[in-house]
Formats: structure tokens, C-alpha cells, sequence
């Protein structure tokens, strides 16, 4: 999973354009804004002659931003395996929440 995790990490500081990309921070961190919040959600496997051979990783991915119009959105939906899920405002910040498939090329072993 760790490669999985640095490989959506690289990809989501390149769509934000800087380094707010938070995996599964603690409530003691203050984030800056904007910013990209996400932590894993689910591992499907897929099986055959009740072996597993693939393995993919879920994520629950939140962009936090100040400006409800802005272009980060479709940047991410621009991303594979990306769907947008909701959205809504909370203390003056505007949250956009999507469901990222992390696709996983290696076969299990």
C-alpha cells in the first residue's frame, strides 16, 4: 500500500500546485489552505481460482478552499478513477469531496 499512498500523494500535490496534501492528519494539525485532505476508504480484490491477484486502494479525498469557484475542482476530476462525490461549506470554507480509485499494477503474490 505505501507505494500506492506516495504515487496518489505526488499526483494530488501536482493537481493542488503546492504541498497541502494531508493523508489521514491528526485533529492537532492546522492545515493551509487550499488544501487536500484524504485517507483510505476500501481495498477491493479481485480473485480468480480463489486466488487474489489484484488489489486496488480507495481514498476519500476532501479539497478545502477558500474560493467556491475555483479550477482545482475539474483538475481532479481530470484524474482516472476519479468521480466527485458532494459538497458543502462549513466555517466560510467551501469542501469538495471525491472518491479516487488508486489503481494498483502490481499482481499479488
Amino acid at each position: 500500500m505505501m507505494n500506492s499512498n506516495i504515487d496518489l500523494q505526488n499526483k494530488l500535490e501536482a493537481v493542488l500546485g503546492n504541498k497541502n496534501v494531508y493523508f489521514q492528519p491528526p485533529a492537532s494539525l492546522k492545515l493551509s489552505y487550499p488544501c487536500i485532505v484524504y485517507h483510505l476508504t476500501n481495498i477491493p480484490e479481485r480473485n480468480a481460482d480463489n486466488i487474489k491477484y489484484k488489489r486496488d486502494y480507495m481514498y476519500r479525498a476532501t479539497l478545502i478552499h477558500q474560493d467556491p469557484d475555483n479550477d482545482i475542482v475539474d483538475k481532479i476530476l481530470d484524474m482516472p478513477y476519479t468521480r466527485f462525490e458532494n459538497s458543502y461549506t462549513t466555517q466560510g470554507l467551501n469542501h469538495y469531496v471525491f472518491a479516487i480509485y488508486n489503481k494498483n499494477e502490481k499482481e499479488i503474490k
